[in-house]
């Protein structure tokens, strides 16, 4: 893996891998119905497409929902009428009553996330071969295009891989802007994480503490050499990339001009967030914008992150292990990681980012401390604040990250095995670090449940660990239907947690599962319906599944 091999050091190489990942992610698409939160994102994007407004669960900024609703709309897509306030029910009216085909109008929508995956792939290249080298940059693409788990949210119309391609990009244009604090630089660190917040309002915290990490350590590395000429421009800089990434995130939402109160001065959350509610500086405001319009965005972006705060600070049920909380554990996403990352991955991400700590923290470079110390300010950030347990989803940008790790402790051992040991030596190392690849390579092999990969950590019952969005987020309702098809079942009793209208679906005659209620027949069951239903449906450990349909819904058959 010589450095200076110019096919390594060709973006093409990059481009044609993310590519690649693309073909695999698209080849998915067939096989899954859509996830829980699909339909509510594309009808999000639909409304503030047509009509400037934002409606749906509005903790998330529009810009992925954007994406995912411009191939709905150009192939005809409309939400027609009077909207319903529900944005599950827009959505399903978008999939299911649409001109276009519901697997066109869903077809389309997730298209719109593989731009979002280009992105994540080319930033993962460009970060490792700037600041590492060509064969590093090279071996950490691969990393990221075999990870199922990256894979499987690409292959969905969420926010979850546009997210993390952005936050990416925007870590990579700080570490530039740390190394050469120039307006350039400044106003793409400033493009670039507006973008990101504009996806999730997750890459506010965690650009921010990636940041503070980022800057503690340069000060420390600058006292052997200070260059204290810099600052000025450093605050220049904060200033100018501040300022973009307010006008990009007020920006995405359009043109439309609001009041933020009404001529009688109505209560507004978002002035209230703004100036309190009371006094001098709240009445005058209160008047100001009773009068002044102002974009859309501002306040939306007040919205969401009331939002985000509002659903933090309440919990969000969550399942770990057999145990259901209200506001999470600590451990949950280190607990995500050990058993959602292929084993290749894990373990030279991890040897790999101890290596750039360690040369980092000795050479008092920030470039080479940049990738663990993001690591672990995500990770530390997510474990301590978030109290939203649902998915390895959230922290996704911890595997890229963890790839740059990998590459660089795999091409460093293949330097290493030629001046440490004899040429058998040298050979048989060589060997076990391409099985290492080939392993991580393999993980592709779980085609197409990457959405629900899981690694040998895991075991047989990995909804034993968890299941929100990890193992069930509703994706397997059209392989039950071919299932029934294919075994001629003329009815069934089912037990399903989605966002499908299931009348407009493939399936035979069907009842619902009542809690409590044993019954006989055909029944089929998926993982979420049992974690948050339990111990109602405790009867059925009494039976033997006929099958595991995809990895979520059990298939039983029970005599009468």
């Amino acid at each position: 893996m010589p450095a200076s091999n110019p096919k390594l050091a060709s973006p093409l190489l990059a481009l044609g891998l993310a590519l690649g990942a693309c073909l695999l992610v698209v080849s998915t698409y067939h096989v899954f119905g859509h996830t829980w939160d699909e339909p509510e994102h594309i009808a999000a994007g639909l409304v503030l497409l047509e009509r400037g407004d934002y409606l749906y669960d509005d903790q998330h900024p529009p810009l992925a929902r954007l994406a995912a609703a411009i191939g709905p709309h150009l192939a005809g897509s409309r939400l027609t009428g009077r909207i319903s306030p529900f944005g599950v029910v827009a959505g399903q009216s978008v999939l299911y009553h649409s001109p276009a085909s519901y697997d066109t109008v869903l077809t389309l929508a997730r298209l719109g996330m593989l731009p979002f995956l280009l992105v994540l792939v080319l930033a993962t290249w460009a970060w490792a071969r700037r600041y590492l080298d060509a064969a590093t940059a090279a071996t950490a693409t691969v990393f990221v295009v075999t990870t199922p788990v990256i894979l499987g949210h690409a292959g969905v119309a969420a926010i979850d891989v546009a997210v993390t391609g952005l936050i990416l990009l925007g870590l990579y244009r700080l570490q530039r802007w740390i190394e050469a604090p120039t307006t350039a630089n400044a106003a793409l660190l400033g493009l670039a994480s507006g973008l990101a917040v504009s996806a999730k309002l997750s890459a506010v915290p965690f650009l921010g503490v990636c940041a503070l990490a980022l800057a503690a350590a340069h000060v420390l590395c600058e006292r052997a050499a200070p260059r204290s000429w810099l600052w000025r421009a450093r605050v220049t800089g904060c200033a100018l990339a501040a300022l973009l990434v307010l006008v990009v995130i007020v920006g995405v939402y359009g043109p439309k001009l609001v009041y933020l109160t009404t001529p009688e001065l109505a209560p507004s959350k978002a002035l209230d967030a703004l100036v309190g509610t009371g006094g001098a500086l709240h009445d005058a405001a209160y008047r100001l914008f009773a009068r002044v319009p102002v974009p859309i965005g501002v306040r939306e972006v007040i919205q969401n992150f009331l939002g985000v705060a509002w659903h933090n600070a309440h919990g969000h049920p969550s399942f770990l292990l057999g145990e259901d909380r209200l506001f999470g554990w600590w451990y949950f996403y280190p607990v995500e990681l050990a058993v959602r990352t292929p084993l290749p991955l894990l373990f030279a991400g991890l040897a790999g980012l101890g290596m750039l700590a360690w040369r980092g923290a000795r050479e008092c470079r920030v470039a080479l401390l940049a990738p663990p110390l993001c690591f672990a300010a995500i990770l530390a950030f997510s474990c301590l604040y978030s109290h939203i347990n649902i998915g390895v989803r959230h922290v996704l940008v911890l595997f890229p990250l963890l790839a740059i790790g990998a590459g660089h402790a795999v091409v460093g051992a293949w330097r290493a095995s030629a001046a440490r040991w004899p040429a058998g030596g040298t050979r048989a190392a060589r060997a076990a670090l391409l099985a290492l690849l080939a392993w991580q390579v393999g993980t592709l092999l779980t085609w197409p449940d990457y959405l629900a990969y899981f690694n040998a950590f895991a075991g047989d019952h990995p909804e034993r660990i968890v299941v929100d969005s990890d193992l069930d987020w509703g994706q397997d309702l059209r392989r039950l239907s071919h299932e029934l098809a294919r075994r001629h079942v003329p009815s069934v009793y089912l037990g399903y947690s989605g966002s499908a209208d299931l009348g407009l679906e493939h399936l035979p005659p069907f009842q619902l599962l009542r809690r409590d209620t044993p019954v006989h027949g055909w029944i089929a069951i998926d993982m979420l319906t049992l974690k948050d239903n339990r111990p109602h449906f405790d009867w059925l450990l009494a039976y033997q599944p006929v099958m595991r349909v995809g990895k979520s819904i059990d298939l039983y058959y029970i005599a009468p």
